[in-house]
């Protein structure tokens, strides 16, 4: 864009009548609530995830990497 567009522009962004009403900018107990919902969530979910971790083993690892190794030096798989 360029300047003249950015000036009009701007110009009736500030033309807009604000709303400075007697309940301008005033939150209400609504907001809270959705606030302490989430919060709720959030922690009932960080719970689960710690609880679900917690059923992981501590390594993935093999008793046995042979067939691993074959597989990371090329040996097996279409040529």
């Amino acid at each position: 864009m360029n300047h003249a567009a950015l000036t009009v522009l701007w110009t009736l962004a500030d033309e807009v009548p604000r709303e400075t009403g007697a309940d301008f900018g005033k939150a209400s107990p609504f907001g809270l609530l959705v606030i302490v919902l989430l919060l709720l969530a959030t922690f009932g979910l960080v719970k689960s995830m710690n609880r679900q971790l917690k059923k992981l083993p501590e390594s993935f690892d093999r008793e046995d990497p042979a067939a691993d190794q074959a597989a990371d030096e090329g040996t097996i798989g279409p040529a």
